[in-house]
């Protein structure tokens, strides 16, 4: 018969980890009874449900961790534990020391639901720029061919890794700087490396919510203001700069970005964006301010509310002028593009970007949901929640593309047409090239019957003097650019009729995209910083509050006049190289750390059903070498581009593709260095430090005895019920696998 007083140093040793140094289990093998195993659990079960229910156990659990990459273990001993071993707990009561009740912090808390979780996850993966990014390799990458390509390195590399992250972060129960210290010291390095990525991309990708807002703000006007060109001054006629180009160029460039000629010019923070900045960052305060619950049932309105906007477009897109002529691409299928190197390099990056790993954000929302939930089934929603999110969006997305090649093609037609009338009637060209007046229908297919009609001198002598208008090489004019997709659908929009409710759903469903992107960003970097630095936990309000003023500040530098030629550095040359390199070290550590054949079996424990060999033999043999490839041909076709970016000539009123100067080059260069370096930097401290590679808590939060909120000098003063230590929307944890 197990006597209270071991069952209780038996349950004090496993919280505070003296489990694992020789006093501990000298202090488990006093008495003289014999151990049973199915006693030992009926105790440690009693207990637990007592006393770890009050969550007294687990409210400081990772300070050990923040504090020191090896946590100070501080033994019992014999005589400090005997008060400790004849205090009685009472069933529905834990005694805390007066001192230590005001350090008593609320545990961490939980998703109201699985529901709200997973739409958490899906909301945060599906940003507007990996939408569009899909859609463009899927128009030059092969058609269906990239799309096979894609969904089988879904499988082979972005499913299991998704399924990585979130078990890191369910597991550990901690922010993405302090579960990377918790599987591995030496590996504490990949927290801060994926930390000030997540930060950089958060500072930029919240100036780009800040132009989705100004947009929609300006949507509401008829006509909307990037369908014409102004009015000058005291004046009838139209700004010059903006009749030399289109409405919505002028307007993208010189009214919302105030863009200047180049990166070299710079000016102060322009104040069309800086309003809708801080409006954006009030947005995430106000979502993210009363807790995990009602930033759920946020998340929940933002992704339902952005699918059925989605669903509506898809419908009426497909119903426009040359909407078939863009889903004709949809189905092209170019075989020969299978052995090309870079389609497979393109879709491995779309696949790691796409679906948000090395951020952090993954494993800051999986931190919330209890352990003994299914990461592998939620991975597998939340990566084909992702496909077919893009696969149905793809659709719409080619639909508009047609439809503005088309509008694009008639107006070159109609302004080919009015230059012929001109030469004609001033003598230039003979009679015989009198081209039909009516317009009225399909310009471009009456135009070309017309040309086609011409005889062959006549024909070679009008093509001297207008412009040919090709649909075909209209559309596929399309670029990579999401600044690109940004203003062709700005453009097409203005062509629709009623084009003022298509610009408010439109940008409606992009705000709603980019904030569930940044909440989920955003929350990576709070509760990383919180989960390193205990005492803000205490003022969870006050400190999200200031992170987001943070943010504020440093995002001013991106609404500059020369703002938008660094966030196009930033996306196009720097972001990719470190999330690879950070998704490598993370499969990195938890082989090396844990080793797969261990590291699945206690998984399996936890979830009560067996882990498939494959997902075993994926992590340790394939995807590393996949990465690796992916690294080196994204590294290699880096350096063979030119390190240009479209710039805006205000003397000709058109984009220009200019040089990045030696200084922008060397900038991106000490970026990515200083983002990466405290990967090594970290191992070599832990190295001579003499720090093992093993952590005593590798599938659990590592407590310390100093972080314990019940001291190991228990006295018989004031009892705390239960209740109280429940706070806000606290929900109860279950216990760290032992």
């Amino acid at each position: 018969m197990v006597t209270e007083a071991q069952a209780s140093g038996v349950s004090l040793g496993k919280v505070s980890s003296v489990e694992s140094s020789p006093e501990g289990h000298a202090l488990e093998n006093k008495g003289t009874g014999t151990w049973s195993l199915t006693a030992w659990v009926s105790e440690v079960q009693a207990f637990e449900a007592r006393a770890v229910r009050a969550q007294a156990w687990e409210t400081q659990a990772f300070e050990a961790q923040s504090r020191a990459s090896h946590p100070k273990v501080t033994p019992v001993t014999g005589a400090a534990a005997a008060p400790v071993l004849r205090q009685r707990f009472l069933p529905e009561k834990v005694q805390v020391p007066e001192e230590e009740k005001s350090e008593l912090l609320v545990t961490r808390p939980f998703w109201s639901n699985k529901a709200e979780y997973l739409l958490a996850q899906v909301g945060y993966t599906l940003r507007p720029a990996s939408l569009w990014s899909f859609c463009y390799l899927w128009l030059h990458g092969g058609g269906g061919i990239f799309l096979i390509i894609y969904i089988f390195l879904l499988f082979l590399i972005g499913i299991p890794l998704l399924f990585l992250e979130m078990t890191a972060g369910q597991r550990m129960r901690q922010g993405n700087i302090g579960v990377w210290k918790a599987i591995n010291p030496w590996t504490g390095g990949i927290g801060y490396t994926s930390f000030m990525v997540c930060f950089i991309n958060g500072l930029f990708l919240n100036v780009v919510t800040a132009w989705i807002l100004f947009y929609l703000s300006q949507s509401f006007q008829f006509p909307v203001p990037w369908e014409k060109c102004p009015l000058l001054e005291n004046a009838s006629g139209f700004d010059p700069e903006c009749a030399r180009t289109t409405p919505s160029l002028y307007f993208w460039y010189r009214m919302t970005l105030k863009a200047s000629d180049s990166i070299e010019d710079s000016g102060p923070p322009v104040l069309s964006l800086t309003l809708p900045l801080f409006v954006s960052l009030c947005l995430l305060g106000a979502f993210m301010l009363k807790g995990l619950k009602w930033t759920g049932k946020v998340m929940c309105v933002l992704v339902s509310t952005s699918g059925l906007i989605m669903l509506y477009l898809v419908v009426r897109s497909i119903m426009l002028e040359g909407a078939v002529f863009g889903l004709h691409y949809m189905t092209v299928v170019k075989i020969s593009t299978i052995a090309d190197v870079n389609i497979w390099r393109g879709a491995g990056n779309q696949v790691l970007y796409s679906l948000g790993l090395g951020f952090g954000a993954i494993v800051s929302i999986a931190s919330h949901m209890q352990s003994s939930n299914s990461c592998l089934s939620d991975a597998v929603i939340v990566a084909l929640a992702n496909l077919v999110s893009m696969i149905l969006v793809t659709p719409f997305i080619f639909s508009v593309l047609g439809f503005w090649a088309t509008q694009l093609t008639h107006h070159c037609n109609a302004k080919n047409i009015e230059t012929i009338l001109k030469l004609v009637n001033m003598g230039i060209l003979p009679p015989e090239a009198q081209p039909p007046q009516n317009l009225i229908g399909n310009p471009t297919s009456i135009f070309t019957s017309w040309f086609n009609s011409l005889s062959h001198p006549i024909k070679k002598e009008v093509l001297s003097h207008v412009s040919e208008c090709n649909l075909e090489e209209q559309f596929l004019k399309i670029k990579e650019s999401t600044n690109f997709a940004f203003l062709a659908f700005i453009e097409a929009m203005s062509f629709i009729p009623g084009s003022i409710s298509w610009s408010i759903l439109f940008f409606l469903m992009l705000l709603n995209l980019e904030l569930s992107t940044m909440i989920g960003i955003t929350h990576s970097v709070i509760t990383s910083l919180q989960d390193t630095f205990i005492s803000v936990q205490k003022y969870t309000k006050l400190f999200t509050v200031v992170v987001l003023m943070l943010m504020f500040l440093c995002g001013l530098f991106f609404t500059r006049p020369s703002g938008s030629y660094y966030i196009r550095l930033l996306t196009d040359y720097w972001t990719i190289i470190p999330i690879i390199i950070v998704i490598i070290f993370e499969n990195l550590a938890v082989n090396w750390a844990r080793k797969a054949s261990s590291f699945f079996p206690d998984t399996a424990n936890l979830w009560g059903h067996p882990m498939y060999t494959i997902m075993r033999w994926l992590w340790s043999c394939i995807i590393p070498f996949v990465l690796l490839a992916l690294s080196m041909t994204s590294v290699f076709q880096l350096s063979q581009k030119n390190i240009t970016y479209l710039a805006w000539d205000s003397s000709i009123s058109k984009e220009v593709v200019r040089q990045y100067p030696s200084w922008g080059l060397f900038t991106l260069f000490a970026l990515s260095l200083t983002v990466i370096l405290p990967i090594p930097i970290y191992f070599v401290y832990c190295f001579t430090h003499g720090i093992p590679s093993s952590s005593t808590s590798r599938d659990k939060p590592t407590i310390s005895s100093k972080s314990l909120p019940v001291s190991l000098q228990l006295t018989p003063i004031e009892e705390v019920e239960n209740e109280e230590i429940l706070q806000g929307d606290t929900q109860i944890a279950d216990q760290p696998v032992v």
